[in-house]
């Protein structure tokens, strides 16, 4: 099945400062899916965190590590294979509390898993029984052997050196039974001769045996670093496919999100029309604001002209006064004068009676 996501949660994601080990720098802008994913065919537990499709956490859980709580919202912990420590800022004090729950269930997982695997490799590894062999033909195998024999795990760990070890000690052994078992010759001659042969035998076999351990070990060299490199591929490529899994799993979210954004993007066009045509109708109000004020300057200069023609017209109201009230005055007086001149003239008239009267009865006496 590979590795599948076993617990989910969202936090925000620090990183230790590699240069001051004492500040968090973040990671994320935002909440992040921070996940364990456990892996059946390894037995391993690793905590993985996107964001986008970058891999901000891709810790391995090993039974040394430990989550320490330092708030009610902060937990930590360090990673000595990615060299760095590793925090989440939760959103409330219980998820905080079950992401820590989580950890210690799973590094008490992986200690037992680390265990079983430790027993399984002590039971396969136990020493198995050799047949004893005469001297050359040991040589002749063991040659063969350091140049046929594949990379292995346990060739890097060193176990590969111990069996080298072990031919040559079991070459010395067998050496010395053969040597003992050769029956001895009649004369001392033939006897020189004898061990002479057995003496070029052995220095010929030693310096193919000689040459056959250089190439193994340049070979085992070759092979450690295609190994290595192998490794490291293996590695990357798991990597590659846990995020590729992380990504995959996050697929519904994604197109939750999606759904979302786009009903806030019809929502904001929507508003952003209704923006517009606020700005048109501003616009317009703008443009007749305009066309008032220049209306309002237009009457603004017919009221001062209205005001001027006023003040002329006071003026000339004044002056009507003036020359009504000297009217005025000038009737008083011919009405003051022509009173007079009606009282000379009743005087007169009164008088003019008088005189008519006496000579009227002046008349009457002479014609009487």
């Amino acid at each position: 099945m590979g590795e599948q996501p076993i617990f989910s949660t969202r936090a925000h994601v620090f990183q230790i400062d590699p240069n001051t080990k004492k500040n968090w720098v973040p990671t994320s802008k935002h909440a992040v899916t921070v996940s364990y994913f456990y892996d059946s065919t390894r037995n391993v537990y690793r905590i993985i965190s996107l964001d986008g499709s970058k891999a901000i956490i891709n810790s391995t859980i090993t039974p040394n590590m430990t989550f320490t709580k330092t708030s009610h919202k902060f937990g930590q912990w360090a990673d000595s294979r990615a060299n760095t420590v590793y925090g989440l800022g939760f959103s409330s004090e219980t998820q905080l509390n079950k992401f820590a729950e989580k950890f210690s269930e799973f590094k008490e997982a992986a200690r037992l898993a680390k265990e079983k695997s430790q027993e399984k490799m002590e039971l396969t590894s136990t020493p198995s029984q050799r047949k004893p062999v005469s001297c050359f033909p040991r040589l002749k195998e063991s040659a063969a052997g350091d140049l046929q024999s594949p990379v292995t795990p346990e060739s890097i760990n060193g176990t590969e050196e111990r069996d080298r070890e072990t031919p040559d000690a079991a070459l010395n052994t067998g050496c010395r039974l053969e040597l003992n078992a050769v029956p001895l010759p009649h004369s001392s001659t033939s006897i020189t001769k004898h061990w002479e042969a057995e003496l070029a035998a052995l220095k010929g076999n030693n310096a193919k045996l000689t040459a056959a351990l250089l190439e193994s070990t340049a070979n085992v060299k070759q092979w450690k670093q295609q190994l290595a490199a192998y490794q490291d591929e293996a590695e990357r490529l798991h990597k590659r496919v846990t995020e590729l899994e992380c990504v995959s799993g996050q697929t519904t979210g994604i197109k939750t999100q999606k759904s979302e954004l786009n009903q806030t993007i019809e929502e904001l066009e929507a508003e952003l029309k209704a923006k517009e045509e606020e700005l048109e109708k501003l616009k317009e109000e703008v443009e007749n604001t305009t066309e008032l004020q220049t209306q309002r300057d237009q009457l603004r200069h017919k009221l001062q002209e209205t005001e001027l023609r006023n003040e002329e017209l006071e003026l000339q109201l004044v002056g009507l006064e003036q020359r009504v009230e000297s009217r005025r005055l000038e009737e008083q007086s011919f009405r003051k004068s022509l009173r007079s001149l009606l009282q000379m003239l009743d005087g007169k008239i009164f008088e003019l009676s008088a005189l008519r009267d006496s000579l009227a009865k002046l008349m009457d006496s002479h014609s009487s």
